[in-house]
């Protein structure tokens, strides 16, 4: 095992409880669906969140697995996958949690877990441009993310701060497409393995 084998390998098991406490809240709310309404706004978010992390999964591994390991990186790698898990666990309420509608939940905690998910995503940010290590090799890292860091904040800070309904499922909505359009176009591009 290498050194970020042993890291990822820490790090992934950290994300992927993130998309358990999802799954969880998600079949709760399923198994509860005929005492608490759930809505389109929580069904939202979570699939939001969740490709979120599935994207910030992949982008640790293309752009951590060349750094040394050390414990600093493990720290860091700690601190931004429990901010994941503190955003995912705030999506769905707990069963001791007395709501009828998850759109209600969802109003009550919206705000909170999209700047968690911010904050996250900013965090990855500054620790991508310290990899780069070099001035020219941080630039050209910073240019490279510069469009897709500030759609990200456009349209989920925007899904973050207004009240309006229609603008936080067009902002999620339009996001959420573009995590998807991602995903197939990584599948589509990815060579066949030889056998």
């Amino acid at each position: 095992m290498t050194a970020f084998e042993f890291f990822f390998s820490f790090y992934g098991l950290l994300l992927g409880l993130s998309l358990a406490a999802i799954a969880t809240g998600a079949a709760r709310a399923f198994k509860h669906r005929r005492s608490v309404r759930i809505g389109w706004m929580t069904p939202l978010l979570a699939i939001f969140a969740a490709l979120d992390i599935a994207t910030f999964w992949d982008a640790a591994w293309t752009n951590f697995r060349h750094l040394p390991y050390s414990y600093g990186l493990l720290v860091a790698g700690l601190i931004v996958a429990l901010i994941y898990f503190i955003a995912a666990a705030l999506i769905f309420p707990d069963e001791t949690d007395e709501v009828t509608s998850l759109d209600d939940h969802f109003w009550a905690n919206r705000r909170a877990v999209l700047t968690l998910l911010i904050t996250t995503n900013m965090l990855a940010m500054a620790v991508v441009l310290w990899a780069g290590q070099t001035l020219t090799g941080a630039l050209s890292r910073a240019s490279a993310y510069a469009i897709p860091i500030g759609l990200y904040l456009v349209l989920i800070g925007t899904a973050a701060i207004t009240r309006r309904a229609w603008l936080i499922i067009t902002a999620l909505g339009l996001h959420i497409v573009i995590y998807l359009a991602l995903a197939v176009l990584s599948a589509v591009a990815t060579p066949p393995v030889a056998a």
